[in-house]
């Protein structure tokens, strides 16, 4: 029976942010696989954190730069180690591969977080985002250093993948697509879904810690809602979100059918009973789970060409994609009051998850390879010379540096 041990940069929190869906969504594979399952994390919980021990998963609290992992690893001894996010590659990466050299090493990318930061730095300056400044950035060497360390790289966007085999020229064995694991959507689950004519209003939602999310809102409220409330007077538009910012809430105007309303318990529910759901995202990377989570709930969505990103052919979105202000307003409009139009687009959505997100196939391809890669680990590596010589090279000065701080924190803890 193979054990796999997971360390996550935060506990998952599957009802306030996409990540947390799906990392929920790993460790229900890994345990559907049987195998046994361990999730280690140096953050503190908090009262979204999943209760891990109730669907199976033991969990461990863990050091930075502190030799009790070492200890814990080796006495765990896990044939798989997954690193939820590249800067906890560099934090562990190197304690995994110096004490447990055959353990299989996978990275949870989530996505891209270098693509996601250089477009928002753009966006803050005015200047237009362009590959050379992506490339040129750190955190961009740092990300895809982390990327050709692991065995196998698990990508949620095909843009992302098409970046990094097409433009970077990764090995293609060390990156796997594989977005969110979704359960199909049946025909007799959708008898419970609001009609066309029983939903209302607009939603919108995202955490609040997640700066595109934030933008959106901001974006919506400012340029965009004012032109949809000038056509429909009496619509409205809530906004749901956890972690949401004060100013962010302070956009809470009922009088103008702007409804901030924070964290919802059951926001499926809400996204039911709504119409059409905006996401005018300026910039970020990676899939989107709100629209995901539209698509799930037989909602059509209004997104911009970032938002459908890596999704799906632009051109067959369940719903309308528009960059300009104007015409996402028109776009929203025209959604929210054609029957007819909004019916094909929720059509579109449930063909989207069931084609592109099958959990039942993804699941299968999943398992498959990483016990290839377990079976032929020295093939495997000797393909990715690249990543052999950043290893070293990283256990060599990073064993430096972590030794160094951890008898700088003991010689603080004895003064």
């Amino acid at each position: 029976m193979k054990k796999v041990l997971i360390i996550g940069s935060v506990w998952p929190e599957p009802s306030t942010t996409a990540a947390g869906h799906r990392m929920q969504q790993l460790l229900n594979s890994f345990l559907n696989f049987g195998w046994v399952t361990t999730f280690a994390s140096t953050a503190a919980r908090t009262h979204f954190s999943l209760d891990l021990e109730k669907i199976g998963v033991r969990t461990v609290p863990i050091q930075l730069n502190h030799s009790s992992f070492d200890d814990f690893i080796r006495e765990l001894d896990p044939n798989i180690v997954v690193f939820d996010r590249f800067m906890v590659e560099e934090q562990f990466g190197w304690r995994v591969a110096d004490n447990l050299p055959d353990a299989v090493r996978i990275l949870n990318t989530e996505d891209l977080h270098s693509l996601r930061k250089t477009r928002e730095e753009c966006h803050k300056k005015g200047e237009k985002f362009t590959l050379g400044q992506w490339k040129s950035n750190d955190m961009t060497k740092r990300e895809i250093a982390s990327i050709y360390r692991s065995d196998l790289s698990l990508m949620v966007s095909t843009f992302e993948m098409e970046l990094l085999l097409e433009r970077l020229k990764l090995p293609k064995e060390i990156v796997m697509h594989l977005p969110f694991m979704l359960d199909e959507i049946m025909d007799e689950s959708t008898i419970s879904w609001p009609s066309f004519q029983d939903r209302t209003g607009f939603i919108t939602y995202g955490n609040g810690k997640h700066t595109p999310n934030v933008d959106s809102i901001w974006y919506l409220n400012q340029k965009i809602w004012p032109l949809i409330r000038n056509e429909l007077p009496e619509v409205t538009l809530k906004v749901f979100g956890a972690y949401l910012p004060q100013h962010i809430e302070q956009l809470h105007k009922p009088k103008e059918g702007f409804h901030v309303l924070g964290w919802a318990e059951n926001l499926d529910a809400e996204i039911q009973s709504s119409r059409v759901c905006l996401a005018p995202i300026r910039f970020g990377a990676g899939i989107k789970g709100k629209l995901i989570q539209s698509m799930q709930n037989g909602t059509p969505s209004v997104t911009t060409n970032i938002g459908a990103e890596g999704m799906n052919d632009e051109s067959d979105w369940p719903g309308k994609i528009q960059d300009d202000p104007l015409e996402f307003a028109e776009s929203a409009i025209e959604l929210y009051t054609n029957r007819k139009i909004w019916e094909r687009a929720q059509m579109r959505g449930m063909e989207l998850i069931n084609q592109n997100y099958c959990k039942h196939s993804l699941e299968k391809r999943l398992k498959s390879k990483l016990e290839h890669i377990a079976l032929n680990l020295v093939t495997h590596r000797s393909q990715n010379f690249i990543g052999q010589l950043l290893q070293q090279q990283t256990i060599a000065s990073t064993r430096f540096m972590g030794k160094w701080i951890e008898e700088k924190n003991k010689t603080k803890t004895d003064g």
